[in-house]
C-alpha cells in the first residue's frame, strides 16, 4: 500500500481526500505544518508527498525527499513555483499537479471581491447591525459599460472573462496565445500596455514566474487609469506589495482585492487573532478603507475541493500503474 504524506494540511483537507480515497485505499498520514527543512522528516516512509501553495520544495529539500524514497511530489494546487523542478528531475522525482479545480470558483471569488468593494456591502452589513442605516460613505459605480481588462486567460481567466461580459463590460485580455472562443464573444485581445491604461478594472489570472513576478510595480500602475480597481486571485508575488501601497496613498489606485499576498505563507491557513503580526506591509494595506484581504479562500469550495481530492488521488494512481497525468516538466 502506497504511502502519502501530506504537508499544510487542514481539516477540510482530511475530509474531502479520506472521502476520496474510499476508491483507492491510500495511507494518508496528514500533518498541519508546512513542508520545511525542520519537517522534511516527516515524509520518511513515504512514496509521495502532497504539498500545497506555501510548502517549500526547493533541491535541499528534495534530495532529503529523495533519501527518505520519496519518488512523486503531488502538488494539490495548479501553481507549481514552489518546487525546484530541476532538482527533482535530477533526482528522479516526478512532479504532477492539478491543473483545473472548478476554474469558476476562482472566477466567481474574483468577482465577489470586486463586487464587494464596489457596493461596500461588507460596510453595510455591519452598520445595519448597528442599526445604522446611513447611505454616506457607501457609493459605487455601475460595473455595466466598464472596460474590464483580463490578465491571463486560462481556465480561470477565460471563466472570469465570461461574467464580466455577462454584467455588459468591456473586455479586454492579454495572453501569449489568443483565445478563440473568447475572441468570437468579443473579447478583445490586446498588448498590456493599452491593457493598463484603457481598463477601469483589472483582474489578475496568470502564473507567477520569473516574467511576472512583480508584473504590477510602480511603473505598470502609473501606466493605469486614476481609480483603476485591481483584483488579484492569483500569486502574491505578482504584485509589489509595497508599490500598491503607494498607489493607493495617492489614489491612482483606486481600490485594491487581493485573495493572495507575496509573503502569505507566514500568515494565512492560520488563526492569528492572539497575535501581533509582526508584518508591517500587510498592516498598512489592511488599514485603507478601499482594500479587501481574503485568505487564499477563492479556491474554496464543495466542487473545487472533491476535484481537488479526485486528481490529486488520481494522479498519485496513475503513477503506481508506470503512467504520468498532469506531470509538470522543466
Amino acid at each position: 500500500m502506497a504511502k502519502i504524506t501530506f504537508f499544510s494540511a487542514q481539516p477540510y483537507d482530511i475530509q474531502f481526500f479520506e472521502q476520496e480515497n474510499i476508491q483507492h485505499g491510500f495511507e494518508l498520514d496528514f500533518f498541519d505544518v508546512q513542508l520545511r527543512s525542520h519537517t522534511v522528516q516527516l515524509a520518511e516512509g513515504a512514496t509521495v508527498v502532497c504539498i500545497f501553495v506555501n510548502d517549500h520544495c526547493h533541491s535541499g529539500i528534495i534530495e532529503k525527499l529523495a533519501a527518505q524514497g520519496v519518488q512523486l511530489i503531488a502538488l494539490r494546487c495548479a501553481g507549481f513555483n514552489n518546487v525546484d523542478l530541476q532538482a527533482a528531475a535530477a533526482h528522479g522525482m516526478r512532479v504532477v499537479r492539478v491543473p483545473a479545480y472548478s476554474p469558476q470558483a476562482v472566477a466567481e471569488h474574483a468577482v465577489a471581491l470586486l463586487m464587494t468593494l464596489n457596493r461596500k456591502t461588507h460596510k453595510a452589513y455591519n452598520r445595519v447591525r448597528e442599526q445604522n442605516f446611513a447611505l454616506n460613505g457607501l457609493l459605487g459605480f455601475d460595473v455595466y459599460g466598464k472596460t474590464v481588462g483580463v490578465v491571463g486567460t486560462g481556465n480561470i481567466g477565460q471563466a472570469f472573462a465570461r461574467i464580466m461580459l455577462g454584467f455588459g463590460c468591456r473586455v479586454l485580455a492579454f495572453d501569449l496565445v489568443a483565445n478563440q472562443e473568447l475572441t468570437a464573444l468579443g473579447v478583445e485581445y490586446t498588448d498590456l500596455g493599452y491593457l493598463f491604461a484603457d481598463s477601469d478594472i483589472i483582474s489578475l489570472h496568470c502564473p507567477l514566474n520569473d516574467h511576472t513576478r512583480h508584473l504590477i510595480n510602480a511603473d505598470s500602475l502609473g501606466q493605469m487609469k486614476k481609480g483603476v480597481v485591481l483584483i488579484n486571485t492569483s500569486r502574491g508575488g505578482l504584485v509589489n506589495s509595497r508599490d500598491a501601497i503607494n498607489a493607493l496613498k495617492s489614489g491612482q489606485l483606486g481600490a485594491l482585492g487581493i485573495d493572495v499576498y507575496e509573503q502569505e505563507e507566514k500568515l494565512f491557513f492560520r488563526d492569528l487573532s492572539s497575535n501581533i503580526i509582526q508584518d508591517d506591509v500587510i498592516q498598512r494595506l489592511m488599514s485603507f478603507p478601499n482594500v479587501l484581504i481574503t485568505a487564499h479562500q477563492a479556491f474554496f469550495t464543495r466542487e473545487a475541493l472533491t476535484q481537488i481530492a479526485q486528481t490529486t488521488l488520481g494522479n498519485v494512481q496513475r503513477f503506481l500503474e508506470g503512467q504520468l497525468h498532469n506531470e509538470v516538466r522543466i
